[in-house]
């Protein structure tokens, strides 16, 4: 799609109004828009009620060519959620604390000028949504998409015991936090797992996590074979055994992933060692993955605390979204 093809398209921002800044918003996309000779965009808030779905269909009813998500990693997952398999562009205005999607979509994340210009000038990208059914403590079944990671078990308390004031100031830093306040109280837990429909296996874990793709703030790999556009679910099963395992799991992510698969002789380090990775994080690969829990335990997505479930079903839904990246 691009303006010579389309000069009566208009775009539309569904917007966070906590997040953003409306008036250089307004101002970055108008100019944005006149240079790339698109019409008038149509602008769309959130609130409390709703968190973006409802915004993006009023969106895409209007007739909107595209839609810039301008909010934190909530706003674009729930855009994302309206949009799958509507044939409409994604575009991000990166505006929150983690911006999991822009980061591995290497997306700026400091210019609201250049998220806005990619937006009307870059070019579409078909990738990956993650689908996830989970059926709650009490039993209602929810359907729900993600984008970079859904986690069981002490990633989803992390996420629950990092404080927002915190985030505000620190940014990204502040799930050190809440790392901190989890990791006392977290404990194993029993599952049955079963990856693209083979025999369940079951596990004691203190975490599982299932990645669309694998970068996350801080600039960790945590899953560097992970891709946005491969149909592929990748998955980490984590079982530590006291502050060994966990610093095991650390050096694994930090040193491995972030410096020795640069060289080969980096990966054949890695591949002396990877037995006694295993036995902490053991890694797998599919299109699918079905989880169920002995007890109820903390889910998340992108991010956002979903609360207790007894059972998980993952998947990609290959090509359901359209992105805007850099021409």
């Amino acid at each position: 799609m691009t303006a010579s093809e389309s000069p009566n398209q208009h775009a539309a921002v569904v917007y966070n109004p906590v997040k953003v800044d409306l008036a250089d918003l307004r101002a970055s996309v108008a100019a944005a828009e006149q240079s790339a000779g698109w019409a008038e965009t149509q602008w769309f808030e959130t609130s409390v009620d709703d968190v973006g779905q409802a915004a993006t269909k009023r969106a895409i009813g209007a007739g909107a060519a595209m839609v810039l998500s301008a909010g934190g990693d909530g706003t674009v997952r729930a855009v994302a959620e309206a949009l799958r398999d509507s044939g409409v562009s994604m575009a991000i205005v990166p505006s929150g604390t983690g911006n999991l999607l822009a980061r591995n979509l290497l997306l700026p994340l400091g210019s609201i000028d250049a998220a806005t210009e990619i937006a009307f000038s870059g070019v579409d990208k078909p990738i990956d949504l993650g689908i996830a059914i989970v059926t709650t403590e009490a039993g209602a079944v929810e359907e729900h998409v993600f984008l970079v990671m859904a986690g069981l078990g002490l990633d989803a308390q992390m996420i629950a015991h990092t404080r927002d004031d915190l985030k505000k100031q620190v940014g990204w830093l502040a799930y050190v936090d809440g790392v901190a306040r989890a990791l006392p109280k977290a404990r194993p837990f029993r599952i049955r797992y079963s990856v693209a429909g083979r025999v369940d296996r079951p596990a004691q874990v203190s975490a599982i996590l299932v990645a669309n793709c694998g970068l996350l703030p801080g600039n960790l790999q945590f899953l560097p074979d992970a891709r946005l556009d491969d149909g592929i679910l990748d998955i980490a099963v984590l079982q530590p055994k006291g502050v060994l395992g966990w610093l095991t799991i650390w050096r694994r992510v930090t040193w491995e992933n972030g410096v020795l698969r640069r060289s080969a002789v980096g990966r054949r380090m890695i591949q002396a060692t990877e037995s006694s990775n295993e036995r902490v994080m053991t890694t797998l690969r599919g299109p699918d993955i079905r989880i169920v829990l002995e007890h109820a335990q903390d889910f998340e997505l992108d991010g956002d605390e979903f609360g207790l479930v007894r059972k998980v079903r993952l998947n990609a839904d290959a090509g359901a979204l359209i992105v805007r990246v850099p021409a």
